[in-house]
């Protein structure tokens, strides 16, 4: 595998994580999942993915017969996919996941595909953009924020329903979370790993303090156990974007 083979495989993994989770609006995926293939927004959704999916073909050479032959199996596949998807029951984490492994081996099927035939080089003004390590780096922090949001609210839905959070800011909990999964994620790639020592002892002085009063517990227990989810996600992930980036 070549660096330009590398570099249009991170760029189209790329796409359909902005494309999926960054494009789509919760009420978009709630539309589907009520009116299933009868939505205009699950044609939205599958026309911008198409979309991005296609400039990134055009942008590595790929010629525009085979481009748009890749983009209209990407385009049909998600159809599919989304459409059985809203099907099954909401917020389950297992056909969440089933769902994003699917849309992964076809856009890897559309690869393997295309590297067959030759890809032109890419313009000297891009090829530092279009590096593998720089959309290894770039796929890695879009995953902790959005993707893994999602992931993280699925798994923690059982106890969600049982937890009183009045008073607490409207959906300050997420946005705390994706921020210190930034955080993390920036402390794994810099090697300061002792950094992410100190910002979970910040995070526990601010938000383990009243553990000690047992109308608090159950509210602190969800939270100890999203943030250590949350750590443990970001971690495994930064690790693993830090060796790969060792090995490019």
């Amino acid at each position: 595998m070549n660096e330009t083979s590398l570099s249009l495989l991170l760029a189209l993994l790329l796409s359909h994580t902005i494309a999926d989770f960054l494009l789509q609006s919760d009420t978009w995926a709630a539309r589907k999942q009520q009116h299933h293939f009868r939505t205009l927004s699950l044609y939205w959704h599958v026309g911008i993915h198409m979309s991005l999916s296609l400039a990134v073909l055009l942008a590595f050479g790929t010629e525009v017969h085979a481009a748009l032959i890749a983009t209209s199996g990407i385009g049909a596949s998600h159809w599919l996919i989304d459409t059985l998807k809203s099907y099954t029951p909401a917020h389950r984490v297992r056909f969440f996941l089933l769902d994003q492994f699917l849309h992964l081996l076809i856009l890897g099927l559309v690869w393997w595909w295309v590297v067959d035939s030759d890809i032109a080089l890419l313009p000297i003004e891009l090829a530092l953009l279009w590096q593998p390590r720089t959309l290894l780096v770039a796929l890695a922090y879009l995953v902790v924020l959005r993707p893994a949001s999602i992931l993280i609210a699925l798994i923690m839905r059982r106890w969600s329903e049982g937890v009183d959070t009045r008073g607490t800011l409207a959906d300050a909990g997420a946005r705390i979370g994706m921020l210190e999964r930034f955080l993390i994620l920036t402390f794994v790639l810099s090697h300061q790993m002792a950094a992410i020592g100190f910002l979970l002892t910040a995070k526990s002085v601010l938000r383990f303090g009243d553990l000690y009063e047992d109308r608090d517990r159950k509210l602190t227990e969800y939270v100890l156990l999203g943030t250590m989810l949350s750590f443990s996600i970001t971690l495994t992930l930064g690790l693993l974007t830090r060796y790969l980036l060792g090995v490019l």
